[in-house]
């Protein structure tokens, strides 16, 4: 099975020795995204709704460069450092998300990479 890397400007640049997002096959294999502007490598500022639309913004560049859609990702891990936001994330990510939606675990951590308050990784399947 042939593996190629998916990279796009349009989400931030990998801050470790990893790929934005890894294609095998037809699968696509997204690596956690925190919520940092693309155009600065900074951390948004704002609550935890600010930060969760930044990550699915990036997320979705990282799909549409994958040639793919949000409609596609089959699954969502959420790791989150406060889980009292786990209404306030549902909420953002409704915003990106049509049913059926995808399966999901929500899971809280004790930090993030630069202090992010969440982080999302997916995996989409391409038609």
């Amino acid at each position: 099975m042939s593996r190629s890397i998916i990279a796009t400007e349009r989400a931030p640049a990998a801050i470790g020795p990893y790929s934005q997002a890894v294609r095998a096959g037809n699968t696509v294999y997204f690596s956690g995204q925190i919520p940092l502007d693309p155009a600065t490598g900074a951390l948004v500022e704002g609550d935890i709704r600010a930060q969760t639309r930044r990550v699915f913004d990036n997320l979705t560049a990282v799909a549409e460069a994958a040639g793919g859609s949000l409609a596609q990702i089959v699954r969502v891990g959420i790791y989150v450092t406060d889980l009292g936001h786990f209404a306030e994330v549902n909420a953002v990510m409704a915003e990106y998300f049509q049913t059926p939606y995808p399966a999901r675990s929500t899971i809280e951590v004790s930090a993030l990479p630069k202090a992010a308050q969440v982080e999302v990784d997916a995996v989409m399947v391409l038609d």
